[in-house]
């Protein structure tokens, strides 16, 4: 029996088929800044991706936008719920912002022109912070960004709020290191591809990681990407977070998981990484993450060994509610398994 487990990435009930635009919700189209977007009110609690993703132990999960340079607020979600309201555990958790490729593409196509448009968004937000009066009256040069997103900034730059940083080629991560140095930022690293390498760097700062542990297909962005990343990150002091990045198959989590104890994680650091340190970087550590008195009764029982393969879900309970381990999927198989006699 765990903790129910948390995926710390995704666009858990924001997308339901990637290629059908009507069905993508965490792309907020516009400005290359949307710091005012938050994703919460586009999930839709009836997606078909949420009963196959609980069915195998993953109780809660990130919703996240994406996109833009500042891409927007991050909510985190139970997966039970007929409401956004029901299903909400916190909102906004933190906002997105992208350091990597793709991030350039936003910023004059150069990763020195992310980091410029990002400080010119910062120091214009705490500009717009000191003289409202001043912006009300037209009184003030123009700024670099829309008053409600420099608006929402305002708590990632006084340190209330966490900024998520994209970024996986070591250099990009030296950089999201130094903005949050320059800014007083409170930093969650997402992706951290090459993050092994500048390990040491990343543990002395107090800045987690959250991380794909199967991810390693090199590109560009990071041609030092390898499969014990979380092992020596977590060896190295650095708090691990595991997710998938592909919310249809945010199910496999714990194969995640599985696999980073395969390359180096020891056991108990891996369950920490899906349940209590997820909590602690998402800031509900006094609510979820672990089996005590008085947290949410998001609770697994498994077959055996939850990062074994052949181990099965046998009970889900999310908020004390068991939930049924059915999905579109089982019930069509139980529609059609017992077809009528030929004619």
């Amino acid at each position: 029996m765990t903790p129910g487990l948390t995926d710390g990435g995704g666009q858990m009930g924001l997308v339901e088929i990637g290629a059908v635009g009507g069905t993508r919700e965490a792309f907020y189209q516009g400005d290359s800044v949307a710091a005012a977007f938050n994703v919460a009110e586009g999930i839709n609690p009836a997606s078909t991706l949420i009963p196959v993703t609980r069915m195998e132990g993953v109780t809660t999960t990130l919703a996240a936008p994406g996109g833009h340079l500042i891409s927007g607020q991050a909510v985190l979600i139970d997966l039970d719920g007929a409401t956004v309201e029901q299903m909400l555990v916190k909102s906004p958790v933190g906002i997105l912002a992208d350091l990597s490729e793709s991030g350039k593409d936003e910023a004059g196509n150069t990763r020195a022109g992310v980091t410029q448009r990002l400080r010119q968004v910062f120091r214009d937000a705490l500009d717009y912070e000191r003289r409202k009066a001043d912006f009300a009256r037209a009184q003030m040069q123009a700024l670099s960004a829309r008053s409600a997103d420099l608006e929402a900034l305002l708590p990632v730059l006084h340190g209330q709020l966490p900024l998520i940083a994209v970024a996986n080629r070591k250099s990009d991560i030296a950089t999201a290191l130094r903005l949050a140095r320059e800014f007083k930022l409170k930093l969650i690293l997402a992706g951290g591809q090459e993050g092994w390498e500048v390990a040491a760097d990343i543990a002395a700062a107090g800045v987690p990681v959250l991380i794909e542990p199967l991810d390693n297909i090199p590109s560009y962005d990071a041609l030092g990407i390898r499969y014990e990343n979380a092992a020596l990150l977590a060896k190295a002091g650095v708090k691990v977070v595991l997710l998938e990045t592909d919310t249809h198959n945010a199910r496999n989590l714990r194969q995640e998981a599985g696999n980073a104890v395969s390359y180096g994680m020891s056991w108990d650091q891996a369950l920490r990484a899906v349940t209590l340190s997820a909590a602690e970087v998402f800031g509900v550590a006094d609510r979820y993450g672990s089996l005590e008195p008085g947290r949410v009764a998001n609770v697994v029982v498994w077959s055996g060994d939850p990062f074994e393969f052949t181990t099965a879900v046998e009970h889900v309970f999310i908020r004390g509610r068991e939930i049924p381990l059915r999905s579109r999927q089982t019930d069509l198989f139980e529609r059609y398994k017992t077809l009528p006699p030929k004619y």
